[in-house]
């Protein structure tokens, strides 16, 4: 049974940093394409990094360029999102999903199709 599992959230003060993990099982994470995406109370889902772990293309939009950095260990079968300098916006449940890979990767949520349970990233003083 394919599946990802979330973990690295919590509270964290504005300026600090957080690493996310997504380790994968019932599939290898090579060869595919691995997205995070976060949704905050009130607001649509949105996609803030992806990967083609294979090909290693990523993708992220100006919100969190330079902040957030997308990694795979493809011996741990496991996605890492690494985020400095979290801001209060950045609050949000933050999920990983995977999707075939394409050699690259938009942040299109119909491009993913197995999700995983989410976990919650709080950024407060």
């Amino acid at each position: 049974q394919l599946q990802l599992v979330e973990s690295g959230g919590g509270l964290v003060q504005p300026g600090e940093s957080l690493r996310l993990s997504c380790a994968a099982s019932g599939f290898t994470v090579d060869y595919h394409a691995i997205g995070w995406f976060r949704k905050a109370p009130g607001r649509e889902r949105e996609g803030v990094s992806c990967i083609a772990v294979t090909g290693g293309s990523t993708n992220s939009p100006n919100s969190v360029k330079g902040r957030f950095t997308i990694s795979s260990d493809i011996a741990k079968n496991t996605v890492y999102l690494q985020m400095n300098n979290l801001k209060p916006e950045d609050t949000a449940v933050y999920y990983c999903a995977a999707g075939p890979e394409q050699g690259w990767c938009l942040l299109r949520e119909s491009d993913f199709d197995n999700w995983g349970q989410g976990t919650q990233v709080t950024v407060s003083s």
